[in-house]
């Protein structure tokens, strides 16, 4: 099997297991369920789940056994996009190439939804670890730390507060290694720890995630200002226009664009260590392209 069709079954498999994870009910509440998987099964690259399952097979653990865990991340960066995307923080009107949840089931909906997916992450997390032992408990651990207030929440809360002010390269990339890189690296690290990876192997999984993670983000702020909004299926110059710090205002845009070059060739470097790295070294060229 070619990479391509490998990276196919992986996003086949996860479509058909999230479908599973969250299923639409007849109760009164349904309008949650709705709109969870409105986002939810929303389509998009899938790529901390495929991610984690490529690491976790890596390093013997099977992909039946490590799939709860790739859902609960998936879960929980929608719950994060669909936060994101309202009013109160970036007040986004497309995802994935049509409204956002908010802009369809109304903010209240919106909120319930982003939280009954983060809830739902951790149920299956734990009811998953509870057989897998030891690893599972370190995988779900890392996850949750992750994406967290020493994480993703914090860097999220570093986004806000810099809103309209000067920041310099430290902190921006303080954010970035929070914001965008520990979802991706919850997601490398945390499919290692289900196949029981030594610690030297997990730092260096760990650098390739955190050196992706950077890449996606400065590439993600290029082509917020040279992208195209109907391939990129969300709106384009909302970073200016929300007023917040990017590579791009920080550095410009050429410097920009060789910051994504070192952060990628970084990143190819860290997965030559790693052994049987053939499909992961294409996923990363591929994602950093965005040629899905």
């Amino acid at each position: 099997m070619g990479y391509e069709e490998q990276y196919k079954q992986y996003v086949s498999d996860i479509e058909t297991a999230l479908q599973g994870a969250l299923p639409l009910r007849k109760i009164t509440e349904r309008c949650i369920y709705e709109s969870a998987r409105y986002s939810l099964l929303a389509g998009g690259k899938r790529v901390r789940p495929v991610l984690l399952l490529e690491f976790a097979t890596r390093f013997g653990c099977d992909k039946e056994r490590a799939m709860p865990y790739a859902l609960a991340l998936e879960m929980i960066h929608t719950y994060s996009l669909i936060h994101d995307d309202l009013p109160c923080m970036d007040n986004d009107s497309m995802r994935r190439g049509r409204p956002t949840n908010h802009m369809v089931y109304g903010e209240a909906v919106a909120l319930l939804a982003g939280d009954a997916l983060l809830n739902r992450a951790y149920e299956l997390m734990l009811n998953a670890a509870i057989k897998d032992g030891l690893n599972g408990v370190k995988a779900a651990a890392y996850i949750s730390r992750s994406a967290g207030i020493a994480g993703m929440i914090g860097g999220q809360g570093i986004d806000l507060v810099s809103e309209n002010q000067p920041v310099d390269a430290f902190v921006l990339t303080d954010m970035y290694l929070k914001k965008t890189c520990a979802l991706i690296d919850a997601a490398c690290v945390g499919g290692a720890l289900l196949g029981g990876a030594s610690r030297d192997v997990l730092n260096t999984v760990s650098e390739y995630a955190d050196q992706l993670g950077l890449a996606f983000q400065v590439v993600d702020d290029i082509l917020d200002v040279e992208g195209n909004e109907a391939e990129l299926g969300k709106d384009v110059g909302s970073d200016a226009g929300n007023g917040k710090s990017t590579s791009v205002s920080v550095f410009g845009m050429e410097e920009a664009k060789e910051r994504a070059k070192a952060y990628s060739l970084r990143a190819e470097g860290r997965l030559h260590s790693l052994p049987s790295s053939g499909f992961l070294l294409w996923f990363t060229r591929k994602l950093l392209q965005r040629r899905f």
